[in-house]
């Protein structure tokens, strides 16, 4: 990967920032060094649909310009949409960076809200992500995937389950060995997502906004109400791969399809996980996938062996998906969501995650430099 981003990087240090400086008649602070490098890896300008021409009404204003300006708000860690025009407005250089020339050529905050709303309909942010990934990480080895989710607060109501009538209730499955006459028994999701095909086992995930509950590692409970964005961490801390659902959402529903698509799209060699994940069924389908699954042992398995020293200094690896998690929490913006359903939450999350990935790519190219 350092042999790509290498000369991206030298360019963008030895020629862009000196030419941008000269448009702005102005040297770039560190920030805007930041926002410049990320725009310039990221690229989100070419994943934008292009404006269709209009004939009447008022013409629309540049969206390319404006997912660039959204990407700068996850960079420099802006909170709300409002603070974004503000800042718009007040720096002229930001301004500029972003693409708009003239102060009154900033759109108004309904604007910057619908475009928003159309960009989380057609999937920007994950296209782009798609691509930036394809790019530096498609032809590499990945030698350890560390999967984890983690908990994304929302500011909305949460979606309550129908009340269920005793009489609407299953039957009770009976314990012990199928017997002689006994109905077949329904398979659990895990058995079904082994069947099924990545995106066939997405669409049946829950993506509506709930209570969720999770214990850290002191044992202590946390509720909140929103969603969880289930992510694969490279040892560098680069993101590979991304989907959210509903808070309640337990860990291991989502191991199997992320360890499908995962595999369709890079090669790895070992996959790691915390106890959460710790099933015989999850166990199963990574390994038919051709890769190494390295789990927690939960505290369910009173005969488990534990890990030997190799396996032990392997597992160690998955900080890399805690620290990826409060990054980009604490620096990306992921702390602060204002927006609300699933798809603008994810497309508020994946914004965050394309200024991450340039951080981890630059920072790999500045170390090899």
């Amino acid at each position: 990967m350092a042999h790509i981003i290498s000369p991206i990087w030298s360019m963008i240090e030895r020629s862009l920032f000196p030419a941008v400086e000269l448009a702005l008649e102005e040297p770039l602070t560190d920030a805007l060094k930041r926002v410049v490098s990320t725009l310039e890896i990221v690229r989100i300008e070419d994943h934008v649909p292009p404006s269709m021409q209009q004939i009447l009404g008022r013409p629309m204003c540049n969206r390319a310009c404006i997912a660039r300006a959204f990407v700068a708000k996850a960079v420099l860690d802006i909170r709300t949409t409002n603070d974004l025009r503000e800042m718009l407005c007040r720096d002229q250089a930001l301004r500029r960076i972003c693409g708009f020339e003239l102060k009154r050529s900033i759109p108004s905050k309904s604007t910057l809200s619908r475009a928003f709303t159309a960009f989380a309909q057609s999937g920007l942010g994950q296209r782009t992500h798609v691509a930036l990934t394809d790019t530096h990480v498609a032809d590499k080895v990945v030698m350890h995937s560390s999967r984890d989710a983690t908990a994304i607060i929302a500011r909305e109501k949460p979606n309550r389950k129908p009340a269920v009538k005793n009489t609407e209730k299953p039957p009770r499955q009976k314990p012990g060995p199928k017997r002689k006459g006994d109905p077949p028994r329904e398979l659990t999701r895990l058995e079904k997502q082994r069947k099924q095909t990545a995106e066939e086992a997405f669409a049946e995930l829950p993506v509506l906004c709930d209570f969720g509950v999770k214990k850290d590692s002191k044992g202590k409970r946390h509720h909140w109400v929103g969603y969880k964005e289930h992510i694969d961490w490279t040892d560098n801390g680069y993101p590979l791969n991304l989907k959210i659902t509903s808070a309640s959402v337990h860990d291991s529903q989502v191991a199997i399809p992320l360890a499908k698509y995962a595999a369709s799209k890079w090669t790895i060699l070992y996959e790691l996980m915390d106890a959460a994940y710790d099933s015989n069924d999850i166990i199963a389908a990574i390994t038919e996938l051709g890769h190494r699954p390295i789990i927690a042992i939960s505290d369910r398995r009173t005969t488990a062996v534990p890990f030997d020293e190799p396996t032990e200094r392997r597992y160690n690896m998955r900080s890399s998906a805690e620290r990826g998690n409060a990054r980009l929490k604490d620096e990306f913006g992921c702390r602060h969501v204002r927006v609300r359903g699933a798809p603008k939450v994810h497309l508020h999350v994946m914004f965050g995650v394309l200024a991450l990935c340039a951080d981890v790519l630059v920072k790999m190219a500045t170390s090899t430099a």
